[in-house]
């Protein structure tokens, strides 16, 4: 009797998991990197809700006395309140008598009397609030909300820009080198011939003050340190047989450079994105607390900050506080996420 074979059994292969999936599976096993990411992420939520009008929608209300204490310090003196909130409706000057010539003479007393009620009624605001007040009674702890809305949507928006300056210079200069490689070496050396801070504090100065003059001015002074890296990726890059297996086939120089290289040096642009987060966010800050960051109708960490240096005279700390303390968060998370990016995406670990 003739043995039966076996049918044929195809064998199932997986997949194995691309860069980025390994890299999210290791930035889990990071607690550090997802616990930062986390605060990152509630930052954000912060932002977005302040944007859409849910959280300090009305920041800009007066709601308790002129440096209303904290609602942990309730039972503590505030006598700059006393000076600027109180007020004397008695010592008006007598009304003159115009009962002869107008009928309704009499009754401006009575007039008189009601509106000083209102008014007194009017500056009876909350003596604490729940992390203080400012000089005109604002709630510090919703203008510190508010004031993340400006700077972290400068430091998001200019690093992108940042990015995609430097991302694009980078690959042109280390793709194509030549005269192209030369021109642009000598354009990022004539930018970083300048101290970097005197080159933004530059720019501040001669620009008109707004929210979009400050991204410009951040994007055009922070992509010399990506245009460094990228163009030394490409370089690297361009000799590698995937490219040439590219060009090969007939592949276009823009999908050589941005589909088939691009990718491969994603994980340092990435990297570089969160770096300068965290710098254009400082920066915003700094602008802001020399005045040369955005208007003065408009709040940030920075303006609050101003405001806090003359108000440490008095002993009046909350402000300095709310808006330092959320800075720090903030920063430091951006830094420790960056540093587990970093690891998680490093080609070297997979």
């Amino acid at each position: 009797m003739s043995a039966v074979l076996p049918k044929h059994i195809p064998v199932v292969r997986e997949a194995s998991p691309g860069l980025w999936a390994l890299a999210w599976r290791r930035l889990r096993g990071d607690r550090v990197g997802m616990v930062s990411l986390a605060v990152v992420v509630a930052f954000l939520a912060m932002m977005l809700a302040s944007y859409a009008g849910i959280l300090a929608k009305d920041w800009n209300k007066e709601r308790g006395v002129s440096y209303a204490n904290p609602a942990f310090l309730a039972g503590a003196e505030n006598l700059e309140a006393k000076e600027v909130t109180h007020k004397d409706f008695g010592t008006q000057a007598k009304p003159v008598d115009l009962s002869d010539i107008d009928p309704l003479a009499p009754r401006y007393k009575e007039w008189e009397e009601r509106a000083a009620k209102i008014a007194v009624t009017e500056v009876k605001r909350a003596e604490t609030l729940p992390f203080g007040g400012d000089k005109w009674g604002r709630d510090v702890l919703e203008k510190a909300i508010k004031g993340s809305e400006v700077s972290i949507f400068v430091g998001l928006t200019a690093a992108l820009f940042a990015t995609i300056i430097g991302t694009v210079l980078g690959a042109l200069a280390g793709y194509w080198g030549g005269r192209v490689n030369d021109f642009l070496e000598w354009f990022y050396n004539i930018f970083t011939s300048i101290p970097y801070i005197l080159l933004i504090l530059a720019f501040a100065a001669v620009f008109k003050k707004g929210l979009d003059t400050i991204i410009v001015i951040l994007a055009l002074t922070g992509w010399t340190g990506i245009y460094r890296l990228v163009r030394a990726e490409y370089i690297k890059h361009c000799g590698r047989e995937y490219v040439k297996a590219a060009q090969a086939i007939g592949a276009s120089h823009f999908s050589r450079m941005f589909v088939h290289i691009l990718p491969n040096a994603s994980h340092v642009i990435l990297v570089q994105l969160s770096q300068h987060v965290v710098g254009f966010i400082k920066a915003e800050v700094i602008l802001s607390f020399l005045g040369l960051g955005v208007p003065v109708d408009m709040v940030s960490w920075g303006t609050m900050l101003a405001e806090a240096q003359n108000e440490l005279v008095i002993g009046k700390w909350w402000q300095l506080v709310a808006a330092g303390a959320s800075m720090a968060f903030l920063v430091t998370a951006f830094s420790m996420l960056t540093d587990s990016l970093r690891d998680a995406l490093d080609p070297k670990l997979k």
